[in-house]
Order: structure tokens, then sequence, then C-alpha cells
């Protein structure tokens, strides 16, 4: 063997040590006559010496023991021992301070002389013997104390020649024989103790089989040669196959230069985990390093060698602790690198609530939470409610411009049981939508895949401490990388794993609550290791390569500083403290795939010195999973927080790290508090720790370090002005970036714990780290920026502290108009415009209301709107003068409340919180005001006031920081008081006041300002302020103030736009307009040509009085112009009040305008009328009257009604009376009033239509639209309405000085407009083309009473029904079915319809009392069956199959007086009944229904008392028994069937349920969804889930059994079914039949202690206004509605048979054949049933619409026609007439579907001739006369009485809960009943 690597023999056992790899050994063999020589006493600091060593860095010590000092005779039973007691307590010693002893046996010239004189020297054999007894002795002596041996050392001296390849010589033969005794003397002694891998080959070629642990050998390195340590350590590890390397000596050869040189590259080799180095000994590297003096108890370092051996805190600490105070918090004022990432977080438990939605599994926290073991038993049930506000939450991102967003996975709402076969797709498609919405944003996901929330059902099986977990982890990783990796670049597998076994599994103060110290919480390290390790392989083996991202883990650790510094004791536990906390996971993966040494080795010894109670069980690695688990990080991840003081203690046998580790944590009592007993701002010791981190972990592996979570919490009261949080963040991140630039670590991102306040765990609510509050106490869980929200975006923009950072180059439009405005001629009276009347005001409420999907053009401009009197505040600061408003609203009694803009929403301190809005809600432009006065005080340009000027300098170059144009106001009505002091407006002087003013605005912010509005609405100036007096100046001169005004606001804006079109339009390149407004004009009767000039002379005095001389020819309208003369004569006056202008005048004005820039909100009622001549006035100049739009939705502001289809007719006006000039919509609005604050419904659905309008009049109309402005930003002072009312998107709160900013739910939606840049074609909108399955049955529907007739003919008994309707007040005109539709005589009529359709079958009704008239057996009425004999047989006849429904309500009265459905006997009638038409009739038919809409039985019938039998005064309990009562019937009936006819006759039977669908009415929140769902339970539920999934749903009886409770009854009101009952009603159907309508949106409404129905269900229900009308109130057509119920059908019931048995839509009014409302409902909810049944697999037989033909619809009467054959009611043949709709549902039945129009034209689409023919007398457009009806002795036209008709029925209502609401409301009467109106969704239909 080469001399260059001599060998030594070493042996090492452990149960918990571990190797030594890349540890240093410090070499006692120069000072074993000092240290261990035991023939002298110890001496004095020795201990101190140890120390000084340890927090150097040595973590072993070689301790060379004297055979000959311990047995000087030889013999092993005759020990010295006084030197054993030496030996013994340094060991001691060095154990007690941290350094691991290794220990010598024998070195060559140790050999006691007796047995030297006796055998010689170790050429002799027996010497053999006498080493294994020495050995024996010194294992037993000193075993506990060490676990690392050394057998024989300096071999080259045991042969003279030294050693040889050739041969061994005899001694080294006996030597190497002594240490194979030895070796196995000591794995017999210490059995347990695990060794490792052992030498196969030696060196010298002396086969050492099972005899090695470790190699020792001693490098000779000459620094004179081309010496390659690398190639020599790896030629001695290819002969001994990788057996880990002891270096027990390194000589260094001549290195007197360069010495640090070739350290760094021996410290390089030997840090090279390739070579599995067990260690190495630090001295004799270049000779004696430092002079050591044992008694000296502190020590320097003196030469690089030392340094570069300490351990790295040792060496952090060294750097750090000489810093002074002002040095250690100096703050750096510079700028991270260019890329550094930004980024905030979220942890899936914390925030996302819906805790059992969409099949979400339970998780350890729902556990914990449930059990009551969090702070005021509070749950993260509902938490922040993110799993339904996946776009509140990136609203905020957007806002805090982060450019990374770090979130959890829920592992349970992925896979609920944890394993991969639970698989929920719903919960992955939220993820789906997060990480979308994100990236759309331009948002960067970051990905954690654990952070604390383990399945429950992984826990109940030992969670973290089963090992079977680990497969179940990689799992769900390889899940979440194949789903989301191709969008997510960035995972951590797990955040913070300590907590998890720390606080979960060892002090159980998290769930899963295990206290478990000893042993649980190592065990589940040692899997969570193992998990992150199999992840990152799944990613790196198979995901990597394709996806290029990154996986890491996010570790958790406080910095531990030395409580004494000058202790070494306490530097070295607070070394410990980091190893414990941080090494435990980052030791592992990013060291050596193993635990620090120094954790082991403390517990190693406390399992020595603990041997009644051990306190730590520590888990092994394997070598192969160490190996695995080594290098498993792409970067390394740091949740920090705080820091603690650390001091050394004896922590005995106690458990856990503490105790094991012997340390104890402080803090010192100056740092500041947090709410967090935990958590103390110590903002250094983050740059301490990631020195650590750099130098420990990440020196060799060189990935980069990300800051994964810092922040600090507030507590529950926690306000929006959040300053120690502002200081906190400042401090860390200036800490962080410290370390980047003064120390070289490699940061690279920085995460902010947390987006926003959320459940902490086991605090629950009661701390706060959010940058935004959470109103807990709110269900919606609005998010409102804090003051530290806004800090942090600052931060982002500057990229940390330096100068603020240039713009990134941002997009600085150029507008170009398309073409200059050509000269127009003045408008006819009435304009050529009015076309617009012709064209649109004959329109039907369908086609008016049908919606339309589009987009807008690309570039067009979506904004926000604000002005500077209503937002800024700041009224006279930095100067400012006072404007007019000022005056007046500082008046009190001027504005409710005294209200006023002194403050506002503070805009002008508050700059970055509107740009965030901004930010958030992507808006391309924002549209605000100039305050004249802020700029000009005195209104002047020598009072200029910079300060104001540089306000807006700001305000614009923060918008174009962001891309977001500004478009400037530059007078919106606060006119500086000053001028008003020289009569403002009314003075000609203004107009070159004005001028002055907008050129200095031109020249001081043209450079970037590209959109300019001069004036803001002059007509609201000229009238409101100068007529009316309404607004400042308040002036009340209506007949001549207004004209004169007006005419110096034309010629102040012409020459404002004169200006800039000759100084600045060549330089800038921008518009120049004025924001006009107006509000639609429709004429009252539009077919009166008086009244159309009215409406278009009310444009021209409004909208034209100013669009005119601009856009046209330069002067007033002609209609004006006119009229005011004419008025003016009238009235005496020699000439007219309206100035005129001059020639010269004309022509500077005209033109003066690049865009059209419009503002409107509503629409009006106009017509002729003959005013007034006096006083003067402009209204009466009019001639004119202005009503408001009926039948329209109402606002907060009483004359601005929510008409959204006049938008689209105004601005087609525009077009056609301006020559289609460029449009800017620059207002649009609705205002809500105050009390409503975030779920602001009515402004949803106001942009909704209003939106869509504008998109019709550009898509369909051709109307040149360009942009669109939602007014306004956020809730402001609203002029005379102060702040009653809000026109925001966000919400203020006024009374709070912070004024902080809350998005509302038209935020998000007006957000979602502007992605989408309109309304896109949806998929629910989108026709299918496809085809039913073969034999699908079709069908239409009638029922017995609606159309028979003949009440008393041949017999038949009276039905409740009959009674009901011959009963006053009931139904509606007093209609009646006695002759109804007379099908009782017109059976072949009637069939004849129906081969017209084509269908397939026919579905009606039998009547009960017309085949037993009393309702019993008894009486058999044959005539009656015999009417339906002849039915049947002639549908038979015409192949058409008969649906046959036994009950459609109609019961015999003579049951009814019995009790009817109340009364139990009732189920054997029902019973007897099905028998007879069984046995009479089934032969015949094939399809039975029992029990038509069981639901309108029981509630509409018994509940609301709206229908027969008109009961209303039990409604807590009498629906249910109904309900009851009919479900047991139904299941009679079935039984019957099945028992004794289904095996002859063949057919199916079921029961036909009906349900509405519900949506949530705001879908982003959770009780409106938990509304939608009790809806939908109560509605289909209540009576589908006992009959196909037996008894009531758990929902409907807890709820029910609850409320009964606690009104003091003593059980619920829902009947229980016995378990026999149970059984026998589960089951009864052989399909299921379906009737459905409509959609409604549900939102929760609290009733009190009411006991009814809608109370109990505890939910109101709207519709959407966008949803089309029908004949009946409650019938809204929402198709999708119809394709979500029918997949809910299938999954909530099993995917039964589906027959759909009644769909279908109503009208009402004049008689129109062409029901185009009837085809497109049709078209598009068979199309969304053929989507059911082709896209979502629910097996959809048949579909029937109702009805036929027109008939009596119940309480309604007449009044509303469902049928798709009109029925003429005014002919006593009631002829039956088909409407259009046959033809279009013909073709469908025909087609069996829809045919893909792409596949070319299909036979079925061929036109068929319509088989009955319209009377002559009408077309198919013509229209039938409707009669007068009589209601409650009045001839009232139908609108009337349907009015009277609804306020009967919501009597009925009333009359119906009067017994139980009149106690309540008598204890209650001071307490305001929360309800909406509109909760009350009565069935209409009845």
């Amino acid at each position: 063997m080469p001399p260059s690597h001599l060998c030594s023999i070493v042996l090492q056992a452990s149960t918990s040590d571990g190797p030594l790899t890349n540890q240093v050994t410090r070499d006692l063999d120069n000072e074993a006559n000092h240290v261990f020589d035991c023939s002298h006493p110890i001496p004095t600091g020795v201990r101190d010496y140890f120390l000084t060593l340890q927090s150097r860095g040595a973590t072993h010590f070689k301790v060379p023991l004297n055979w000959a000092q311990l047995l000087p005779t030889g013999l092993a039973s005759q020990p010295n021992k006084p030197v054993v007691a030496c030996y013994q307590a340094l060991l001691k010693q060095l154990v007690e301070v941290g350094l691991q002893p290794l220990v010598v046996l024998h070195s060559s010239g140790s050999v006691p002389e007796a047995l030297r004189a006796l055998y010689g020297s170790w050429e002799s054999p027996q010497l053999i013997e006498e080493f294994e007894r020495y050995a024996e002795l010194a294992f037993h002596e000193f075993g506990e104390l060490t676990s690392t041996w050394i057998t024989l050392s300096h071999l080259e001296e045991l042969g003279p020649e030294g050693l040889s390849t050739d041969a061994v010589p005899p001694p080294i033969q006996n030597a190497i024989q002594a240490h194979r005794n030895v070796y196995q003397l000591y794995h017999h002694l210490f059995p347990s103790r695990v060794h490792l891998p052992l030498l196969r080959e030696y060196c010298i070629s002396v086969p050492f089989q099972d005899s090695l642990d470790v190699l020792s050998v001693q490098i000779e390195y000459d620094c004179t040669s081309k010496y390659n340590l690398e190639e020599e350590l790896r030629s001695i590890q290819r002969v001994t196959e990788q057996l880990p390397l002891l270096i027990y000596n390194m000589n260094m050869n001549g290195c007197s230069s360069n010495r640090s040189g070739h350290l760094d590259n021996i410290l390089r080799v030997l840090r090279n985990t390739d070579f599995h180095i067990f260690g190495w000994v630090m001295v004799d590297l270049f000779g004696v390093l430092e002079d050591v003096d044992t008694s000296i108890k502190k020590s320097q370092p003196n030469s690089k060698g030392d340094v570069a051996f300490k351990r790295s805190y040792n060496r952090v600490w060294d750097k750090f602790s000489i810093e002074t105070p002002s040095e250690r918090d100096s703050f750096l004022k510079e700028s991270f690198p260019s890329g550094f990432k930004w980024a905030i977080s979220s942890e899936s438990f914390k925030v996302e609530g819906g805790w059992s939605e969409g099949g979400k599994g339970e998780t350890i926290w729902d556990r914990f939470g449930h059990e009551d073991k969090v702070f005021g038993k509070q749950t993260a049930d509902l938490a922040c409610d993110s799993y339904h506000k996946v776009d509140y939450d990136v609203y905020l991102l957007r806002g805090l411009l982060v450019d990374t967003y770090q979130f959890s996975i829920s592992w349970a709402r992925i896979f609920p049981t944890g394993h991969l076969g639970s698989h929920s797709e719903k919960g992955t498609l939220y993820y789906e939508k997060l990480i979308n919405a994100l990236t759309e944003s331009g948002i960067q996901p970051v990905v954690t895949l654990h952070h604390w929330d383990m399945p429950q059902v992984l826990q109940d099986y030992g969670g973290w401490t089963n090992e079977s977990v680990v497969e179940a982890f990689k799992d769900y990783a390889d899940f979440c990388f194949s789903r989301f990796g191709d969008r997510v670049k960035t995972w951590n597998t797990f955040s913070s794993p300590w907590v998890v076994s720390h606080s979960g599994y060892g002090t159980g103060k998290h769930p899963p609550g295990i206290q478990d110290y000893v042993i649980a919480s190592y065990q589940a390290s040692h899997n969570i290791l193992k998990s992150h390790a199999e992840a990152w392989h799944i990613y790196n083996d198979k995901y990597r390569k394709n996806q290029g991202g990154k996986v890491g883990i996010a570790l958790n650790s406080d910095w531990a500083e030395p409580l004494d510094p000058s202790k070494p004791q306490d530097v070295a536990a607070a070394d410990r403290y980091l190893q414990f906390m941080l090494g435990r996971f980052a030791h592992p993966i990013f060291v050596n795939g193993d635990y620090p040494d120094v954790l082991k080795t403390k517990i190693g010894q406390k399992r020595k010195s603990c041997p009644a109670f051990e306190p730590a069980k520590l888990p092994v690695f394997t070598a192969e999973e160490s190996k695995r688990i080594r290098g498993t990080a792409d970067f390394m991840g740091l949740n920090h927080y705080t820091s603690r003081l650390v001091s050394i203690s004896d922590g005995s046998c106690t458990p856990g790290p503490e105790g094991v580790g012997d340390f104890q944590a402080h803090v010192d009592p100056s740092w500041p508090s947090t709410v967090s007993d935990w958590i103390r701002p110590v903002p250094w010791g983050l740059r301490r720790l990631l020195n650590y981190i750099s130098k420990e972990y990440l020196s060799d592996t060189k990935v980069p370090l990300y800051i994964t979570g810092n922040g600090m919490p507030t507590g529950y009261e926690d306000n929006f002005n959040d300053t120690q949080r502002i200081e906190y963040l400042r401090s860390y991140i200036n800490e962080a970036l410290k370390s980047i630039r003064l120390d070289g670590v490699d940061v690279q991102r920085f995460t902010v714990q947390s987006l926003m306040d959320g459940f902490e765990g086991s605090k629950g609510y009661s701390e706060r780290f959010g940058l935004h509050h959470v109103n807990f106490e709110d269900q919606n869980r609005p998010r409102t920026p804090k003051q530290s929200a806004y800090f942090y975006s600052q931060v982002i923009t500057t990229n940390g502290f330096g100068s603020k950072k240039a713009l990134d180059s941002p997009t600085r439009l150029s507008f170009q108009t398309t073409r200059l405005l050509k000269p127009l001629p003045p408008s006819d009276v009435p304009s050529q415009s009015k076309v617009i009347w012709e064209k649109f005001s004959h329109q039907t409420n369908f086609e008016r209301k049908l919606y339309h999907y589009g987009t807008f053009p690309q570039g067009f401009q979506w904004g926000a709107a604000s002005s500077a009197y209503q937002i800024e505040g700041g009224w006279n600061a930095d100067a400012k003068g006072p404007s007019v408003w000022d005056t007046f609203t500082q008046k009190p009694g001027s504005i409710l409340n005294d209200a006023n803009g002194d403050v506002a929403c503070d805009s002008y301190n508050r700059l970055e919180e509107d740009l965030y809005m901004l930010r958030a809600l992507k808006v391309q432009s924002y549209r605000f005001s100039l305050s004249w006065s802020r700029i000009f005080p005195s209104g002047r340009r020598p009072s200029l006031n910079q300060k104001g000027v540089e306000y807006y300098d700001r305000l614009i170059s923060g918008l174009l920081a962001y891309n977001i144009t500004p478009m400037v106001t530059i007078y919106h009505w606060d006119l500086p008081q000053a001028l008003q002091d020289i009569n403002g407006w009314e003075n000609v002087e203004m107009v070159d006041i004005f001028n002055d003013f907008c050129d200095f605005c031109f020249s001081t912010f043209g450079d970037r300002v590209k959109f300019w509005m001069t004036i803001n609405q002059p007509y609201t100036i000229a009238w409101l302020g100068y007529g009316l007096g309404q607004i400042p100046p308040n002036v009340i001169r209506p007949g001549d103030a207004p004209y004169k005004v007006a005419h110096n606001l034309l010629k102040a804006h012409a020459k404002a736009y004169h200006t800039y079109d000759e100084k600045y339009r060549e330089s800038q390149r921008g518009l120049v307009s004025i924001a006009l407004n107006a509000d639609w004009a429709e004429p009252k009767d539009v077919n009166v040509i008086r009244e159309v000039v009215a409406a278009d002379r009310a444009l021209q005095f409004q909208l034209g009085w100013f669009a005119h001389p601009i856009f046209k020819n330069g002067d007033y309208p002609e209609a004006m112009k006119w009229h005011v003369s004419n008025k003016s004569e009238l009235q005496g006056l020699s000439e007219s009040r309206l100035p005129t202008f001059t020639e010269q005048e004309k022509a500077y004005i005209r033109g003066t305008a690049d865009v059209f820039c419009i503002n409107t909100y509503t629409t009006k009622v106009v017509g002729h009328a003959t005013t007034r001549l006096t006083p003067y006035s402009y209204d009466y100049d009019r001639d004119i009257s202005v009503t408001e739009v009926g039948d329209t939705p109402t606002t907060a502001i009483s004359n601005q009604k929510a008409v959204s289809w006049g938008i689209r007719r105004l601005l087609n006006w525009i077009m056609e009376e301006y020559g289609n000039p460029e449009i800017y919509l620059t207002e649009n609005g609705v205002a809500t009033d105050s009390k409503t604050t975030l779920d602001d419904i009515d402004r949803v659905f106001y942009y909704k239509t209003y939106i869509d309008e504008v998109l019709k009049a550009y898509d369909l109309d051709g109307v040149n639209v360009r942009g669109y402005t939602a007014a306004s930003l956020m809730d402001s002072f609203e002029w005379l309405n102060g702040y009653r009312v809000g026109f925001g998107l966000h919400h203020v709160d006024f009374t709070n000085p912070n004024r902080p900013r809350t998005p509302k739910y038209s935020a998000h939606y007006y957000f979602q407009v502007i992605k989408d840049n309109g309304y896109p074609i949806t998929e629910d909108a989108t026709p299918l083309y496809g085809h039913f399955p073969q034999n699908f049955l079709w069908s239409t529907a009638t029922a017995s009473y609606q159309i028979e007739g003949g009440w008393r003919a041949d017999g038949k008994g009276l039905s409740i029904w009959d009674k009901f309707a011959h009963t006053p007040l009931r139904v509606f005109d007093d209609d009646n079915g006695d002759i109804a539709c007379d099908s009782y005589n017109k059976i072949e009529e009637d069939v004849a319809l129906l081969k017209q359709l084509k269908v397939t079958h026919y579905r009606f009704s039998i009547s009960w009392p017309r085949v037993l008239p009393d309702g019993t057996p008894k009486h058999i009425n044959e005539l009656g069956l015999d009417y339906y004999h002849r039915l049947l047989d002639a549908l038979l006849a015409a192949n058409i199959q008969p649906h046959v429904t036994l009950y459609h309500w109609d019961l015999p009265q003579a049951l009814q007086d019995f009790g009817g459905w109340e009364n139990d006997t009732i189920v054997s009638h029902f019973r007897e009944y099905a028998n007879v038409i069984f046995s009479h009739l089934g032969h015949k038919v094939k399809l039975w229904v029992t029990i038509n809409e069981p639901y309108n039985v029981a509630n509409v019938g018994h509940g609301y008392g709206a229908a027969a039998p008109g009961i209303s005064f039990r409604p807590g309990t009498l629906p249910y028994i109904v309900g009851h009562n009919l479900i047991k019937a139904h299941a009679e009936a079935w039984h019957l069937y099945n028992d004794v006819y289904r095996a002859k006759q063949g057919g199916m039977i079921s029961i036909t349920i009906n349900s509405d669908w519900s949506e949530p009415r705001n879908p982003y929140k959770q009780e409106d969804m938990d509304a939608a769902r009790r809806v939908i339970q109560f509605y289909i539920g209540w009576f589908a889930h006992p009959i196909f999934n037996g008894d009531y749903s758990d929902l409907m009886k807890t709820i029910i059994r609850d409320r009964s409770l606690a009104a003091g009854l003593t059980k619920s009101r829902l009947p229980e079914f016995t378990p026999a009952e149970i059984q026998r009603i589960k089951g009864t159907h052989d399909y299921f039949g379906f009737n459905h309508y409509t959609t409604v949106l549900a939102f929760p409404v609290n009733y009190g202690n009411l006991q009814h129905y809608d109370a109990d269900r505890g939910a109101g229900t709207i519709a959407d206004r966008t949803y089309l009308d029908s004949g009946s109130s409650w019938l809204k057509v929402s198709p999708f509605g119809f394709r979500k119920i029918l997949k809910f059908i299938k999954e909530e019931y099993g995917n039964p048979l589906v027959i759909v048995t009644e769909n279908g839509i109503s009208e009402r009014g004049p008689v129109d054949l062409n029901d185009m409302h009837r085809t497109h409902y049709l078209e598009n909810y068979i199309n969304q049933a053929l989507k059911a049944y082709l896209l979502d697999g629910v097996d959809v037989q048949g579909y029937t619409a109702w009805s036929l033909m027109d008939n009596l619809e119940w309480a309604t009467g007449f009044s509303e026609r469902f049928g798709l054959f009109y029925v003429n009611h005014s002919d006593p043949t009631l002829p039956r007439v088909a409407k259009k709709s046959v033809a279009s549902f013909g073709t469908i039945i025909t087609c069996n579907g829809f045919p893909d129009p792409s596949q070319g034209p299909h036979p079925c689409l061929n036109p068929l001739p319509d088989g009955t023919s319209a009377p002559p007398t009408l077309s198919p457009t013509s229209s039938i006369p409707v009669k007068t009806v009589s209601f409650l002795g009045m001839e009232l036209s139908p609108n009337s009485a349907e009015s009277g008709l609804y306020a009967m029925f919501a009597l009925l209502i009333v009359g119906a809960i009067a017994v139980i609401t009149s106690s309540y409301c008598l204890l209650k009467k001071k307490k305001k009943i929360s309800s909406n109106v509109e909760s009350i969704n009565m069935e209409m239909k009845l």
C-alpha cells in the first residue's frame, strides 16, 4: 500500500448517535501526558477547555487509553482503580459538554512492562489473549460513556520497515487477529447496537471479514507535489467498497506558503458527501493550530484553519456578537435584487371553510374544533369562506401587487379519506379554479401539499406515526403534481413540520392532540421526512423534465441567542436549540440524510442516564433511507417569526426538546410583546438565522433560500391601523435585505403571513395575522385591507427600501380620433332619430329582455369613476381654498344629517388605498376630477398651490405605474367659492378664467393625461345649480339663469378645447371632450306622434341643449329654440329667454369634442303636456310630462329606477342624432341604501342588465361604443343625499377614521365582466347538438280539472276544486272549471291535436270524483269510467301511449269533509281508488303516476291556502301531516300495482315530484349556498328522499326538530315514519317523474321563532333580473337550472330513470299566436335535458311539455296560458288553435333532439304543414282583444285584477300565520324582524 494512507482499526456502534460525517475530532495524541495523563491529578480548567473546543465546532474528542497505566501488572483482574476513576471522570465531562469521546484502546508503545517481559511485543501470539482481556475491562468500565472505539492505532510502528503490501509481518497479523476478537467481543457485549457496513477487503490485503465498522486512515498530504487528495480517497473507497473513513491523522508537508488555499482544497474534498467520511482529526493539518493552555477557560482563534473548522453557529455568533445595538438595528435603504419574489400566504384549514362541501373529508382540525378544544369553542367550518371566495382572495392579491401566492391544499378535500381511491373531483376543481384565477392575474401559485390538516381517517390509523402514511402521501403528491403541475412551478411538501411533530404529537396542543414526546413526536418527524423525500423523488422522476418546477420544504425555526454570551455553555445550548428545532428536518435533507449528531448524542446520553424512564426514542434511518432523503430539496423554505434567548440547563429525564437537549428558552423582557405569547418581534434574529442556515445547510448544496412565512398577530379587536405590524414587517424585511446585500445569503423570496385574518389553530379567531381584516361576525366574511396591506404593496412597488422604482414602461395611450367631426345640419322637429322609437318601442317584453352574449372590441376601455369633492376630503388641507360645496355643506341643515365632504373618503391622504382598489379591479381607466380650489385656491393662477399639484401628480403617476389610463374631468361642480363671489358661471369672465385653469392643467399634467373632460354634466350645473337652486350655488332663477349659465359653460368648454387643440394636441396627442348626461325618454304611447315628439323634445332639452351645439351646428336644437321662443312670446317678453350665439361663436363651438362622453342612469316615460306660462321656467318650456317607468326595479334614489333597456335606445339615438361618434359611457351605476354594505345584489343586477344592453348597442346595432365607466369606485359623499346612499363598488366605513374600503359583491362581478370583456357565450347558453335515445318518450300533458269541464255531468261527484272555485275571491276573475276546455266532450279534437304534435305519449289525469263520486268504491260511476275508456281507446288508435296520473289535486269533496289528506284513512281510500282504476283501465295503460306534485298539495293547499282545499291556519303542522299521508298513500298504490297488477299488465308506476332549482343569491357566500341547499331539500327532497333513499333527509328532520323544541314543543312538527314504514316506502318507484319550470336564487331569512314551512326552510328566494319573464310571476326562464337539477337527481337519488312529466311556460295578456317565448323556452330547456343525458349521464328517457292547450290554471283562472294550442273561450265551441310553438316542438320530436347543422340539412327539419289552422279572422301575429274581468264586484283590466289577486294571496298567507305571529309580534313589537318581501316565493302557478 502507498505510504500516503496508513490504516488504523475502528469499530463504532450506536442506536442513536450516527456517523461523524463532516464532523471534526479533536486530537490529543500530543496532549495525552497533559489532559489524560491519569498518573497525576486531573488538572484544573479541563471542563472549560472542553467547552471551548465544543464552542469552536469540535464534535468529538480522541481519547488514547494507556494500557500500562490501567493494568500496571498486566492482569485485567488487577486494574489501577484511581486511573480507572480518572478516565471515567474525564469522559463524563466530555459527554456533559457535548463532545463525544473517540476512545483508542492501544497505540504501539503502551504494552504493560509486565506483559512485555513475559511475551515480548506483538510478535507473540500470547499477547492477543491479554489484549482481549484488557479490552473487555475497558468496555466494562467505559462502554456507557462512549460508543466509538479505535482498537489499534499506529500499526506502522509494529513492523521495523513499516507496512508492505507484499507480505504481512507477524506482529501485524497478531494485532489484526486481536482486533477481530475484540470486535466480536464488543458486539457480543452490546448486541442492541447497530453497526456500520463491514470491510471485505483491507488495504494491505488482509481479509477483515465482518470486523470493521469504520476504516481509519492516515493521510500524508504533500503541498509541493501535484497530490490529488480527492483521487486518493476514491482509490481507498474503491478497495473498501464504500466503508466509512475516519481520517485519523493528516500530515501536511511542504505547506509553508498558501496554507489557506490548500486548506480550502482539503475542506472542499472532506465535505464531499460522496466519500462517506466518518470524521477527521483537526490537529497537525499545519502543525499545532494553536497553543492550548488547559487552565485557560476562554480561548480565541489565531489561525484560519481553526476558524474554518468551527461549527456554523459559532461562526455566525462570532460575526454578530461584536455588533453594537446601533449597528445591529441600523436600517439599510437599498433595494432587493432584480427578480426578487414578493409573496403572501394562507393555509387551507385557516381560510377555506366549506368543511364538508363537495365531499370533503374531515380533517384533524375539523375534529379538534368540533370537540370544543379551540379558544371560544370556535371552529374552522366557515373560516374566511375562501372555498366560495376565490375571486375575493385573488382580488386582494391583485391589489397587493404580490407576484406570488403561497397556499396549501387540503389533503382531505382532494382525497377525503387520505387515499387515492377516495378522490373528490369537486375539491380538485376548487383548486383548479384558484390556480387558474391566479395565473390569469399574473400571480404565481406556490403550493404547500400539507399544512397540518391531515385527513381524520388517516389519523384514526395513527396519522404520521403510522409508516403507511408515507405511501398515502406519495400518492397524494403524485396526484397534485399531475393535476396542477403544468401551472404550479413551486411546491412545498410540508410547512413547519416541526410544529406537527412537536405540538401535534409531542405536547398535544394541536390536533391530533397526542402527548407523547418520547416516541410519537420523533416517529412523526421520521415519517414526515420519508414522505417528503418520496414526494420529491416522484416529482424528480416523473414530472421535473416536462413541468420544470421546484420542490422544497418550508421549515420553521426561531433564532437562538445565548442568554449569557460570555458562557460557552449557553452558546452551545443555543446551538442545540437550533439543531433540535431546525436541524431535526434540515440536517437529514440538506446535509447527510440523518439527524444531527448533537440530537442523537443527547438522546443517547439521556437513555444512559435515565435507566428508569427513557425520555426519547429516536428512530433510525437505514442507509438506503438516508441516501434517499439526502438532497431532496430544490430550495429551503424558512418560516420565521421570533427569537429566543437560550441557556444551558439540566433537563434531567424530562421528555421534550428542552429536557433532552439540556437547554432552556427565555425572552428578553425588553423585547416588544404581541398578542401571542410566543411571538416577540426580534428582527435582527432573522438576519442571523439566515446566515446560520446558509453556512450550516446550504454552503455545499447551493440551493436558494425562500422565506416562506413571516408575520405577527394582533388581537381580536384588531383595527385597520395596524402600525405594530407595519413596523414588524418593515424591520424583518430589512433584515432579510441585509442578509442579501451585506452577507451574501441567497434569499430569493419573502412571504408575509398572512393574506388575511383566519382561523389560527387553537387560538381560533382571537389572533389576527392578516394584512386584510376579516369580519367573522358577518356571514359574508368581508375582507378589508389594513394599513399594513398598503405598506407591503409600497415595499413591493419599490422592491425594498431604495429610491422609488422606475416605472416599467407603462402603457401610455396616445388617443387619436378615427375622424374629425363633420358639421351636421340642425335637428328636425321631431328629429330623424325618431326612428329609434320606431325600431325599439314595439318590441315585446321577450324581445326586449332576451339576453345577448358577446364581447366588446379589443381595446375597449373599462373604468371606474369618482370626483374630487365626493372622495378627497382634506377640504382645507395644505392651503386648499373653499369650494361652493364646502360653503354649502358646512351650513347646518343643507344636507341630511349635516353631512359634508370635509373628510369624505379621505382620498387626499389615502392615495395608496385608492390605487389598491383600481389594481384589484384591473380597470383600464380611472375617471377622476381635479379640485379647482385645491390647485388654484382663489380660482386663479396667481394662487397656485403646489401641494395640490403634487397630489394629482402622485395620483396620475400612480395610475400610469399600473397601466391605468387617467380620464380627467377638469371641473366637476366644485367651483372655488372666490369665483362664485363674482357670480360664478353667470359671469362671462368665467370663460377666460376657466380656460386659464384648463391651460395650466394641460401643461402640467398633459404629458401623462390623454383623456380630458372639461366639464361634468353642464345640464346639472345649469338647471339644479342656477334654476332649481338645489345644489350650489343655490341660485333659484329657473326662467333665465339656467340658459345664461349653459351659454357660458358651452363657450368656456369650447375655449378650453381650442386651447388644447392649438397648444398641446400635437405634442400630447390626447382627447378632449365634455361629459354630458341624459335619461332616456320613452314616449307615453309610441303610436301617438305627439307623444313621440314630446319624447324627442325631452332629449333635445336635456342632452341636445349641449350636444347639439358641440356635435351638430354650433347652435341649440331647433325644438328648444322654437319652444323657448314661443313661450317667451306668450309670456309677453320681447325676446327669447334662450340666448343666441353669433355665427362666429357657432363656428367656434361646433366640433369641440373628440369623442362623445355620456353619463346615464335611468329612463323616464314622457308625454306631451301644456304647461304653465308662469313662473318662467326651463321646466315649463319643455311642455312635457315625466313619469317613472312602471314594473321596473326601484333604487335607493326615488327618481332613478333601473330601466336597463333605455340605455341601448339612448346610445342608438346618439348614434343617429350625432353622426355615429365614438361614445364613452363615462358614468353609469346605481344607488343602494347605506345599509346595503357588501352584498349588493341589486347593483350586480343593474350592471348585469345595463352592460348587456350596451353590448347589444355595440354588437347588434353598430353603435360605436368605446368605453364604459362604472360609477363609482367607492361609496362617497353623494351630493344632496350625503352618505344616505352609496354608488360604490367598494364600501367605505365613514364611521371609522381610517375610512376602510371593502370590495362589495359588485366589485368582483365587475372584475369578471372586465376580464371577459363583456359576456362571452357560456356553456349553458351554447346549444348542444345530438339526439335522445331511441324510444324516447315525447309527450304533452293536461289535468282533469283543468280541461275536462262537465263538472256535474253523468254523475260526477264534487271535488275540492269545484268547491274552491265556487268560493268567492279564490280564483282570479271568478273563473272555474265547470266547462274549462270541455275536453269531456271533445276527445276527438284533443287527440287530433296530439297527432299534429307527433307526440308518442299523452299524460292526463283521472278525476277521482268522476269515477268514485264519494271517493270510495261503494259507488263506481260507469259513465265516468266510460269517458276514460273512450279516451284511452282513441289514444291507442292514434298510436299514442297514455301516461295516466291517478291524482292531480281534485280530491272528492266527500273525503275532504272527513279531513281529506289530513286524515290518515285517506291512505286506504287512495289504495281503493287506485285498485278500481288499475282493475278497469290498467290493461290499456303502461305508465302510471300516483300523485302529481305532492309538495303543492301539502304546502300550497294546506299551508298557504292558495289552492284547494284552501287551508292556511295551521302552517306549522298541517303541511307536514298531509305530506306524510301523501307519501304513504303513494307507497300503498305502488305496492298494490307491484303485487297485483304488474305481472299481467306490465306497466311502470311512480310519483311525480316538482321542484325549482335553487342557486345561491350570492355564489360567494356559504350561507347563501346553505340556503339554496335547504330550498332544494325542503322542496324536492321532502318527498323524493323517503321514496328514493328512505325517510326524510337528515337536514329536514334536524331543522324541524330543533326549531320545534326551541319553540317549547315536546317533539318535532315533522311526523316520523316507523322503521317498517321506512322500508315499505323506500324504493316505491319505477322511474323519477319530475315537473320543473324555473330556477330561483336563495338567501337566508331568519323568521325568529315562527313555526311554519318557510321559517323551517329559513330561506327566501328571488329571481335574477336577466331571466326572461313569463305570464306567471313565479316562472322565470332559466334553462341552465333544468340541467343542474337533473344532475342533482342523478347524484342524490342513485341515477334513476327520469321522465320529465311537466315543463313549460305561460303568457298572459293579448293573445299572440307567434309565441316565440315558448319556442325559445322549449328549445332551450329540452337542450339542457339533452346535455344532462349526453354530457352528465342522467338517465332521461322522456319529456313532457306543459301543456297541450290553454286551460284553467288553478287559482289564476284562464289569465295564464301554458298551452301549445290556444283555446278561444270567447267562442262557445272553444276552438283549439295551434300556436307557432307547435311546429317547433313538433320538429324537436321528429328529430328526437337537435341535429348538428354543420352536418348538412337533416330530413327531420323539413317543415310540415300545421294540422290545425287559425280561424280566418286571425293571423299568426294578430291580437285577440282581452275582455275585462270581474274582481270583487268590479270590472277591471286583467293586469289590475291580477294585482288585486296577488294582494289577496298575500292576505291569505298573512292569515295563515296570523295566530302564530300575533303572540310573537306582541312580545317582539319593538324588534324589527328582518325579512324580504321577495323572500316569499309562493307557488303562483296555483
